[in-house]
């Protein structure tokens, strides 16, 4: 009764779409909407027929070749899903990622009637050719779709009942569709999720053959699922993240712009050779915690001892690591990518924010890591010296000029990263050179014949809106949108919701010493900081050197400043008991927000997911099963 309804209810959005090109809301579901959408776009009628041809048998076999790899693959899990659905009236169907069916095996009885709609090898399934159906739409969605009967676009097609599932590889990319088809009335419950699995056994095996030779991490929360097709899988590169399958990209919160980007320690605690801990687990920064194994590849280099940072010849300790919460280690792998690709970057912040780190760590971690990093205050550097200072001078260029003449920064930064810090107050009458070094990447140095070469990456900063418009703007409005192709935005200290995780890992840092007693750190978590991480590192650089190794740090430790604002604040801004009322208030708002999950609660808090369990368990908060 209930599928004669459906059929009913299908009959009459066709009938409306068809009339009007709209559908009352429920009637069809989403995805199915919006595919009828693009194929009304592109002029189809519902009652006529598909219009591509078919491949000829040599162009087939050239487009099996060419996907050889993905076909070896899916044979034994294409026969295994044929079992599993059962065999008759149905058929297994490969598709590569354009939706050109590449192999069918199934039901012969039922394979001659899907050839009558050119369900077979050699037939593009591609919404452009055959409308809405369940490879072309999942391509187009990137997801897995099922389309059953009348939902596909053309009347011919109605007799089939499909469901069809993407395989990705490890960064994302699409290889091709799994497809089960069957008659329209034979609809499975489990049918989506039979070809979830078989894609899981797909991808596992795509994983495992492409990082034989790297170090191969497996997660799950079982563990007797590891190394099976349902675990996370990541492949690295001594510490960096170069795979993951998309259970791995899903569970950790990770965009496929954190590959080739993101180190061990950006997504777990301790590194990556003493993985897993002793009871054969791993935790993450957001307090996840997975049974774990770790696969070192079989030619693996030996590891060459760690040895301790030097320390500087000042006898200052080492400059802690930058510690980034999860937002802005995104922003970092996108603009790394960006980066990579020729993209000008403009990072943009208050004073203190971490700009400079920011830029360096873009170094580190892109293609551009061997080459120099050149970075060029604009404001320190004297109006009459910049430009000899940037685009370099020959000898005897002026008076004063050293006999072997100077390169300039802008030369030096060949083959590396250019970081010009506070852009805006860069002369405007050097302006225009430098965006003539950007569109003809050339410099010409004072006094030289002819423009000299340069290949470099572009990161500019500033503390301050750079507009664009007006006799008073700071840059040029052809040099801002060149060098503002992508904007980062640093977020302020003020604005971390870890202020305290994070207070604690940059003393740890500071190196052995006195804890921080809780009065203090809830004096520096409330306090605003207006110049941000470096006023925060040198505030406790100050107290961890008048502490000394064995001592104590005390309130009149304090600069004058922070003293002044304690004391003037209210007490739930410097009473340790008002700032855990305000870290408990936070919890309760996150997970309430987050319909009581965990996992996103401890994201958006920036904590980890241990913190938010133990908070929730002392306030006896009720939390989902």
């Amino acid at each position: 009764m209930a599928t004669h309804s459906r059929r009913h209810t299908l009959t009459q959005a066709r009938l409306l779409f068809n009339q009007q090109g709209a559908v009352p809301g429920g009637m069809v579901a989403e995805p199915i909407l919006r595919s009828w959408r693009r194929c009304a776009d592109l002029g189809f009628d519902m009652r006529g027929e598909r219009r591509a041809e078919l491949m000829t048998q040599v162009e087939l076999r050239e487009a099996q070749q060419r996907n050889e790899a993905l076909r070896r693959m899916s044979e034994p899990v294409i026969s295994q899903l044929r079992r599993q659905a059962g065999g008759s009236g149905s058929l297994v169907i490969l598709s590569d990622a354009q939706g050109l069916v590449l192999d069918a095996d199934g039901d012969t009885g039922f394979a001659h009637r899907a050839s009558r709609v050119a369900l077979m090898p050699g037939a593009p399934w591609d919404e452009a050719a055959a409308g809405t159906n369940a490879i072309g739409t999942a391509l187009v969605e990137g997801r897995p779709i099922a389309v059953h009967g009348a939902e596909h676009y053309f009347e011919p097609n109605r007799i089939l009942t499909c469901a069809a599932v993407p395989i990705t590889d490890s960064e994302g990319r699409t290889l091709g569709v799994l497809d089960l088809s069957s008659q329209a009335r034979d609809v499975r419950p489990d049918v989506l999720a039979l070809v979830r699995e078989a894609v899981d056994r797909i991808e596992h095996g795509l994983f495992e053959q492409a990082y034989e030779q790297c170090a191969v991490l497996r997660l799950h929360a079982d563990h007797s699922g590891l190394g099976q097709p349902g675990e996370v899988l990541l492949a690295f590169q001594g510490d960096l993240l170069i795979g993951a399958n998309r259970r791995a990209l899903h569970a950790l919160g990770l965009a496929a712009t954190a590959l080739g980007v993101y180190r061990y320690g950006d997504v777990f605690e301790g590194d990556i050779e003493r993985c897993p801990d002793a009871a054969g687990r791993v935790h993450t920064r957001l307090g996840a915690v997975y049974h774990a194994r770790l696969r070192w590849p079989r030619t693996r280099a030996p590891q060459a001892p760690a040895q301790p940072p030097a320390r500087p010849a000042s006898g200052a300790p080492p400059a802690a690591q930058p510690s980034f919460d999860a937002a802005t280690l995104g922003a970092l792998a996108r603009a790394v990518h960006l980066s990579d690709a020729g993209v000008s970057i403009l990072l943009q912040g208050e004073t203190g924010v971490g700009k400079e780190v920011f830029a360096r760590q873009m170094h580190a971690r892109g293609k551009r890591a061997r080459g120099p990093f050149v970075a060029v205050n604009c404001a320190a550097l004297p109006e009459s010296l910049i430009e000899s200072e940037l685009f370099g001078y020959e000898d005897g260029a002026f008076t004063g000029a050293r006999r072997q003449g100077s390169k300039g920064l802008l030369r030096q930064a060949h083959g590396g990263v250019l970081f010009l810090d506070e852009i805006g107050d860069m002369p405007l009458l050097l302006q225009s050179r430098l965006l003539r070094v950007l569109q003809t990447r050339e410099v010409s140095p004072l006094g030289a014949a002819r423009p000299v070469p340069v290949d470099f990456t572009l990161v500019c900063a500033t503390h301050r809106p750079l507009a664009h418009e007006g006799p008073d703007a700071p840059v040029r409005p052809d040099l801002y949108f060149r060098i503002a192709e992508y904007t980062v935005t640093l977020e302020p200290l003020r604005a971390r919701a870890d202020r305290l995780e994070l207070l604690r890992g940059l003393w740890a840092a500071q190196g052995a010493g006195p804890a921080l007693p809780p009065a203090i750190e809830a004096i520096l978590a409330a306090y605003p900081w207006p110049g941000n991480y470096r006023q925060l590192v040198a505030v406790l650089r100050t107290l961890h050197v008048l502490a000394g190794p064995a001592g104590r740090v005390d309130a009149d430790m304090l600069p004058a400043d922070l003293r002044g604002a304690a004391a003037a604040a209210p007490a739930s801004a410097s009473d340790p008991a008002n700032l855990q009322s305000m870290t408990d208030t936070a919890i309760r708002n996150a997970l309430a927000a987050h319909g009581g999950s965990v996992s996103r609660a401890a994201r958006a808090l920036g904590v980890h997911r241990s913190t938010v369990y133990r908070r929730a368990a002392a306030l006896g908060l009720a939390l989902p099963r």
